[in-house]
């Protein structure tokens, strides 16, 4: 783009000149500053915009700007951001976009896109096929254990190449690199999670070359590992995962060399984005906020760390202005900065007097947000400013004694209010980065708020989320327990891998704390336990080296960084941690499972799930989980029909947990029938049905248990705080632990989880022949309820009986018993009723309407009921502007009745639940357009009864 600058013959009003390659006759012409805004904004131009009143006197009154005038005041404007400056800000060239591409002896070359990958810029040429199908995993593995090189060549205008200090920025390299310009090594790479600046102002020409030499990761990590002077386990991970080695001695996603839920693509490319920033004076590299609450005062403040790049060879003098509109805040301070790359904190301070909206998590306020102006001024004209959104929230971690409960609590409080955490934990949602599109990202977040949770753990195996997750996650109100990246592993501390390290949590944490929807760092996933419960069967005389290490990478590296940027959050060294308990023990708990601490990750197979009594009581449960299979629908395109058998290659070969496909069946036996069917492909999709009822319920079970254990302590155990379950999403088409299968489609479990975690919920469940039922509030206030209670033949769509009883006071934020009932009075007085013969329904009334969702209590195994019928379900479909409704007429009650309508992306309102109504409808939310033919061709609909 070239700008003209035309003098103003009046004092309010300046005309630029525009040509912008790109915009055709509209980039052409005189325009006003609005209308010079207005048009770069409108075509998404990355564009330079001149101040008025910034020309000097005596400069021509038309013409193209002098080159001297244009490197002294260096005026620029990112139009399509919020960031506008004068002198010391940047000029940028993005170097995204195409490069070429090539592996180690030139047999492969081609063009891929910038950010993306090898993987992906070979797929995108038809070189290889999709990697998820089938067994590319391993067909593709030479990919991998190729070193791939990346290079463009670009120009460099002059007035660009003039100023101070030109760098190379690089957002995301992964991982391990070399880069050099104009066949200049100008730095090396080693972490996936940092970013990467280097000067090359002495190099940098009108025409350039660059060229990124990748290392195999696979290669490289193993390199690190042979040349250690110590094993550091594990080695590799369990066969069944078809994985790689040594992933704990590279920093890139521990899950790329494989997990117990995805595959192994270790990854070569540069991921984000990567530019040339050019200025003059300095540079605004970073500005992050957290908002403080003073309880001395009553006042909130905000505190500003900016970090600056400043080149110049003395002391930076200036003032820096704050402004908040909407809480009358005009503040400014003086600043001196000195010369390097310095942080600045600032603080603006809101009169206590003024009222604050404040963040709320969902279900809890609304989530607002105000717009912070930060203006910096400096000697000799050089002015940055930059507006960020704030929001104002205190989190804390709650630790406290119990009344007749050993230990201490565990639970998160905001803005002074105690949160039960309902949620679930966050994996990559893809091997490959670049093929997460903004509307897949939104897809998945939106389906977290709409079943009910509030929180999202973004697990310690996986990467650092994107900019626009954590923004989404503030506007939606989820909450984020934020790993840092390290899993299930030990790890080194040598000197290079601490140094790394720290380059990364310092830059993760500039570019994460603003964010109110964090509301816990935790240093890793489950490397307390590891050590702990001795997973990797440490000699005994090293395991002290192990306990120095950990203690230096975690305590004294990676805490120390946290607590020195950021004091307003709560800091855990791992989960599962003790908390204050593992504090004491000396940051390493003999049992980091104590129930009576901190919070727990419990899974167990084997054990009937029906049996509440077998869950644990902890303070939080933040993992646990049963496996089921995708959808039909989901397989189906990355398979073949010799593929399509519970028992095929391709069945155990996507299997990643070790008998995990025997394990659910034997969970599925001990209370369902097996699929009988004499055609082996419906006996394939019932076989996946089944593991998703099986799934559903298990969870449904286990996650109510830790609801109704809100508020209770039995035997000295309980106050569940939180219950966020193993996992929400999937990395591939395979069988996992997620509620959300790749491609969005929700699992039965999804939709039983927007029911248990509902604000307000009842569950039952028998101790001793008593059949006892809860209610759950998450209200911020009491509310009264009824409880209709009723009893259901199988074969029959009237009740046998009915209880409605008297009006039910649910605490605010709390759990409590509700009814209860001997179960042979309740059969007998519901026409002798049998335990194989009847069901329970319950629901709550309020005002004399049905309030929220209808739960149930099967009295017998599904598999031992009599005279459960098939329903002969029909569906119509219409239409009601953008929703489509679905109605059904049943002859009879069906269990786990499952609404499909293939890949048609969007979601139901309601679905896989126990219809007990001869017409019951249920509404349909496509996530793209489709009609009612569409849905009508693709619906299929399965109950428990139609597998056998």
């Amino acid at each position: 783009m070239l700008i003209i600058y035309t003098a103003p013959k009046s004092p309010v009003r300046t005309s630029w000149s525009v040509v912008a390659p790109g915009m055709g006759n509209h980039g052409r012409g005189t325009k006003s500053r609005d209308q010079f805004g207005a048009l770069c904004k409108s075509h998404g131009q990355l564009c330079c915009t001149l101040l008025p009143g910034s020309m000097p006197t005596g400069t021509r009154a038309s013409g193209l700007i002098y080159r001297e005038w244009w490197l002294l005041m260096g005026l620029v404007q990112l139009c399509s951001g919020t960031l506008t400056a004068r002198n010391g800000s940047s000029q940028v060239i993005s170097l995204n976009g195409k490069w070429e591409i090539q592996n180690s002896n030139s047999s492969v070359k081609l063009q891929g896109d910038v950010p993306g990958c090898v993987h992906s810029a070979l797929y995108s040429w038809g070189i290889i096929k999709d990697p998820y199908i089938r067994f590319n995993d391993i067909a593709y593995k030479w990919i991998a254990h190729d070193e791939w090189i990346y290079s463009k060549t670009f120009t460099v205008p002059t007035e660009i190449r003039l100023l101070q200090r030109v760098s190379l920025v690089c957002e995301g390299i992964d991982t391990v690199s070399s880069i050099s310009l104009n066949s200049i090594l100008i730095g090396n790479t080693n972490n996936m999670f940092s970013r990467y600046t280097f000067d090359i102002s002495k190099l940098i020409v009108e025409k350039n070359y660059i060229e990124i030499k990748f290392r195999s990761a696979v290669g490289w990590a193993k390199e690190k590992s042979t040349n250690h002077s110590y094993d550091i386990p594990p080695e590799c991970p369990p066969e069944v995962q078809n994985g790689e080695c040594h992933v704990n001695f590279i920093r890139k996603a521990q899950c790329s060399f494989s997990w117990d839920w995805g595959p192994s693509f270790p990854t070569q490319g540069i991921w984000k984005d990567i530019k040339i920033e050019a200025y003059n004076v300095f540079h605004l590299d970073y500005i992050s906020y957290v908002p403080v609450f003073d309880k001395n005062t009553s006042q909130w403040m905000v505190v500003i760390e900016s970090v600056f790049d400043v080149i110049t060879t003395n002391p930076l003098q200036g003032r820096v202005e704050m402004k908040i509109s909407e809480l009358k805040v005009d503040q400014s301070r003086e600043l001196t900065i000195n010369p390097g790359q310095r942080a600045i904190k600032v603080i603006v301070k809101i009169d206590k007097n003024t009222p604050v909206a404040l963040w709320w998590p969902k279900g809890y306020g609304s989530q607002t947000g105000y717009e912070m102006t930060i203006r910096f001024q400096f000697e000799k004209g050089n002015i940055v400013e930059k507006t960020i959104k704030v929001y104002f929230r205190s989190v804390e971690l709650v630790e406290e004694p119990i009344a007749s409960s050993p230990g201490l609590s565990f639970y998160l409080q905001i803005n002074g209010i105690p949160i039960f955490l309902k949620g679930s934990n966050w994996i990559p949602a893809d091997s490959f980065q670049d093929k997460i599109s903004s509307n897949k990202l939104q897809i998945l977040l939106k389906s977290v708020v709409d079943a009910n949770m509030n929180t999202l753990r973004v697990w310690g195996g996986g990467i650092y989320e994107s900019d626009e997750f954590y923004q989404l996650c503030d506007e939606l109100g989820i909450m984020v327990w934020q790993d840092f990246m390290f899993a299930c592993a030990l790890y080194p501390t040598d000197t290079w891998f601490l140094d790394t390290v720290r380059e990364e949590v310092t830059h993760q944490m500039r570019r994460l704390k603003s964010h109110p929807s964090i509301i816990v760092w935790s240093a890793n996933n489950e490397n307390e336990a590891a050590i702990a419960s001795d997973w990797f069967s440490i000699p005994s005389k090293m395991r002290e080296m192990y306990l120095k290490d950990y203690l230096s990478l975690y305590i004294k590296t990676i805490r120390i960084i946290i607590l020195e940027m950021d004091n307003t959050r709560p800091f855990i060294p791992s989960s599962p941690t003790n908390g204050k308990e593992t504090i004491r023990e000396g940051w390493l708990a003999k049992n980091p499972y104590d129930m009576h601490y901190g919070d727990i990750h419990y899974y167990s197979y084997l054990d009937d799930c029906w049996n509440w009594k077998t869950y644990p009581r902890p303070r939080l449960a933040s993992e646990y989980g049963f496996q089921s299979w995708p959808s039909f629908s989901t397989i189906y395109k990355v398979s073949v029909p010799e593929d399509w058998s519970y028992t095929s290659n391709f069945a155990y070969h996507r299997q990643h947990h070790s008998s995990g496909n025997e394990e659910m069946m034997s969970q599925a036996e001990l209370h369902y029938r097996m699929p009988t069917n004499s055609d082996p492909l419906i006996q394939f999709q019932d076989t996946l049905y089944l593991t998703q009822v099986m799934q559903a319920q298990c969870i449904k079970l286990q996650t109510e248990f830790y609801r109704r254990s809100m508020t209770e302590i039995v035997d000295g155990l309980g106050h569940t705080m939180g219950a966020l379950y193993w996992q929400l999403n999937d990395i591939w088409q395979a069988p996992s632990w997620s509620s959300i299968e790749y491609g969005g489609k929700w699992k039965m479990l999804h939709y039983y989880a927007k029911n248990f975690f509902a604000p307000v919920s009842t569950s039952g469940f028998e101790d001793r022949d008593i059949l006892y039922i809860y209610g759950v509030s998450d209200l911020l206030e009491d509310q009264n309820f009824k409880l209709a209670i009723r009893v259901y033949k199988w074969d029959s769509l009237q009740p046998v009986c009915e209880r409605i009883t008297e009006e039910l006071k649910f605490n605010a934020r709390s759990s409590g018993p509700l009814y209860k009932e001997s179960i042979p009075e309740l059969l007998s007085r519901c026409s002798n009723a049998t335990r194989q013969t009847h069901v329970v329904v319950f629901h709550l009334l309020h005002q004399g309407q049905p309030y929220g969702v209808q739960n149930w209590h099967f009295l017998s195994s599904l598999k031992e009921a009599k005279e459960l019928l098939k329903p002969n379900i029909t569906v119509s479909i219409t239409q009601d502007k953008m929703v489509y409704v679905f109605t059904m007429v049943t002859s009879s009650i069906a269990p786990f009745v499952w609404l499909d309508v293939w890949d048609i992306p969007g979601r139901f309102s309601n679905n896989g639940f126990l219809l007990v109504e001869e017409k019951t409808s249920v509404c349909f939310y496509p996530w793209d357009s489709t009609t009612v033919e569409e849905l009508e061709k693709a619906l299929h609909v399965t109950t428990l009864r139609d597998i056998y």
